[in-house]
């Protein structure tokens, strides 16, 4: 599985984007997908994650209410809609590809995209 992440900019806080990863291959639909973010000179943390149907999510605690994934497995992309954006949400972010039912650590994660930049000023 090869995954593109995009969607990521500038934004001021209390805005919002949407990420979106699209992924090749034929096996999308037979993998969990997770979003993870890094910001500077922190360790990559788990944001969230979905199930091979979408119907189970996982959020971290950070952003739980604010953000919402989602996927079409008929386009072969996840989404990631970020709302109500803060500064502290600045970061890298990576979507990934796992085998589990519904990874949350890293290390439960086969598969990772480039990475798109998300800025959120004050």
């Amino acid at each position: 599985v090869q995954l593109q992440a995009s969607g990521g900019g500038l934004v001021q806080a209390g805005g919002s984007l949407r990420l979106s990863c699209s992924a090749s291959g034929r096996t999308f639909g037979s993998h969990a997908m997770g979003w993870f973010r890094q910001a500077q000179g922190k360790e990559r943390e788990s944001v969230a994650a979905v199930t091979r149907s979408g119907a189970g999510t996982y959020y971290a605690d950070s952003v739980k209410g604010r953000f919402t994934i989602s996927r079409d497995n008929v386009k072969n992309t996840v989404y990631l809609q970020m709302n109500s954006l803060k500064p502290e949400d600045t970061a890298v972010y990576y979507c990934a590809a796992g085998t589990p039912l519904l990874p949350r650590s890293r290390y439960e994660y086969e598969y990772w995209g480039q990475g798109t930049e998300v800025t959120v000023s004050s």
